[in-house]
């Protein structure tokens, strides 16, 4: 319900310029029939409507695989992880997670490195995904565009990675990160605004423990991983009330 042109035209066209099989299915009566199924109002825009859709692909995906003997390999990375922004068995689950200690930053970074040393359609395709706003598409298009953009609703990725990064990697205090990100950003985002992000970013990084509890395997990439098999021990219901009093409740 979600899909815009634009990134199922791209879709299209990155899998005949890397020489796959395309097999499109579409999981529109499905969701429809589900929703009658539950007494869902296909109207209703909620979250509900929304994880349908990220829990059916993945559906269709895991029995797919099984028909065809194949693997589904993940998509999520790094940043999803530690803020949560997946769908609980939906995109959350894979069979292998090839990106899960990859940063957002990151994954665009290489895609612009592999474009910049690519040519033809292949260049201008992955040009063209890197323009385009990070999305899950899970709500309708608005005049054909994407409608639901995920860094106006959970924040900037280079902010979150940036956090992330000094909060896992060398356990240091909010108050200290912020301080870090101040002097680190001071030229791209006011003080209130950085603020107001690692506040959402330390509250999703200990509220979505639970989707992290039980990832799917998938290699370490750098210094940092979220897996509850490697580096990250800690229980579903940690709060993050502590972490939130070491910031200051207003910084004019």
């Amino acid at each position: 319900f979600g899909t815009t042109d634009r990134t199922y035209r791209n879709a299209c066209r990155l899998s005949k310029e890397l020489g796959a099989t395309l097999k499109e299915i579409d999981i529109k009566s499905s969701v429809l029939s589900h929703f009658a199924d539950i007494g869902q109002d296909p109207a209703l825009h909620d979250v509900t409507y929304e994880n349908a859709q990220a829990r059916e692909r993945t559906q269709v995906l895991m029995d797919y695989a099984n028909k065809t003997g194949g693997l589904v390999v993940g998509t999520g990375d790094l940043s999803e992880l530690a803020l949560g922004w997946a769908t609980y068995n939906g995109d959350h689950m894979s069979m292998y997670a090839v990106n899960a200690s990859v940063p957002k930053t990151l994954v665009r970074h290489l895609v612009k490195f592999y474009a910049d040393r690519s040519e033809g359609g292949l260049k201008a395709v992955l040009r063209d995904i890197l323009d385009t706003p990070v999305s899950p598409e899970l709500l309708p298009p608005e005049g054909g565009k994407i409608s639901q953009k995920t860094e106006e609703l959970v924040g900037p990725y280079e902010l979150h990675d940036f956090f992330l990064y000094y909060f896992q990697r060398y356990g240091f205090s909010p108050d200290k990160i912020y301080f870090l990100a101040q002097n680190a950003f001071r030229e791209r985002y006011e003080k209130a605004v950085i603020l107001k992000w690692l506040r959402i970013f330390l509250r999703r990084f200990f509220s979505q423990q639970f989707k992290r509890s039980c990832l799917p395997d998938g290699p370490k990439v750098g210094t940092i991983s979220l897996s509850p098999r490697g580096d990250l021990r800690m229980p579903s219901d940690a709060d993050s009330s502590a972490w939130l009093a070491d910031l200051p409740e207003y910084d004019g």
